[in-house]
């Protein structure tokens, strides 16, 4: 049981640093081959409504989001850094693991300046495929930074 809840933990943080780094490839390695990707906002999943600002029904539309963000990366230079908390079990359904985790983005621009960009819960649905654990179903509930600062 230990070794499993280390490789959940390896499978989140291998997921920011990924993210971070921008290395588009090895991320997309981290979900299984039949997969979904979503980001809702907060009050569309506190409803249970199911619309969304992004929503990657397969790996070929989550491949397509991947060229979009290269391209707008090129015009919206700054970086990110993902802080995420330690992932909870919430149950399993066969081969299935439920899992949520909180997390929060700070982003820094070009400038230097850094802002909290968003904070939320993962929702995940993880399974075991090939030799490791992958994200079957990965969803943001997304909550947008509101500081007036920022």
């Amino acid at each position: 049981m230990i070794a499993d809840r280390l490789a959940l933990y390896d499978l989140y943080a291998a997921y920011g640093l990924l993210t971070d780094a921008g290395d588009w490839d090895a991320w997309l390695d981290l979900f299984a081959a039949q997969c979904r990707y979503q980001i809702i906002p907060r009050e569309n999943a506190d409803l249970g409504l199911p619309a969304g600002l992004i929503f990657c029904d397969s790996r070929a539309v989550l491949e397509d989001r991947i060229m979009a963000l290269r391209e707008a990366n090129k015009y919206n230079i700054h970086w990110d850094r993902h802080v995420i908390g330690l992932p909870r079990v919430l149950g399993n359904a066969g081969s299935e693991i439920a899992v949520e985790a909180p997390y929060a983005v700070y982003q820094s621009d070009q400038e230097g300046g850094s802002r909290l960009f968003s904070t939320g819960l993962y929702r995940d649905r993880i399974i075991e495929e090939g030799n490791g654990l992958k994200f079957r179903d990965k969803t943001y509930c997304w909550i947008p930074s509101r500081c007036q600062a920022c």
